[in-house]
């Protein structure tokens, strides 16, 4: 294949280059791992225990319906820092 034109020719690869960096670039810079999450917070009173949280939780928050209370627990905890599951009277609890 000769090019009959050669400026043609650049100014056209140039040109489409820069389309395809457009086009690359608006969907690279999308992120679809982002996701906002939405936590009630509950403050402990006497007798509560993670356990019972996680129950609760279970029973009436839709997005722990099929989850194990264990793995309830765990998220709690992993979600509010805990290192234990000692909870404290006043203490919140992001759920």
């Amino acid at each position: 294949m000769k090019i009959k034109n050669p400026m043609k020719f650049i100014r056209s690869t140039i040109i489409l280059l820069v389309l395809l960096y457009i086009v690359v670039s608006f969907f690279y810079n999308k992120t679809y791992a982002y996701k906002e999450y939405n936590y009630k917070t509950i403050t402990i009173s006497e007798g509560d225990t993670l356990w019972n949280i996680a129950e609760f939780e279970k029973e009436n928050n839709e997005y722990y319906k099929n989850k194990d209370i264990r793995e309830i627990v765990f998220e709690i905890r992993e979600n509010n820092n805990l290192s234990t599951s000692n909870l404290v009277v006043g203490q919140e609890l992001h759920i």
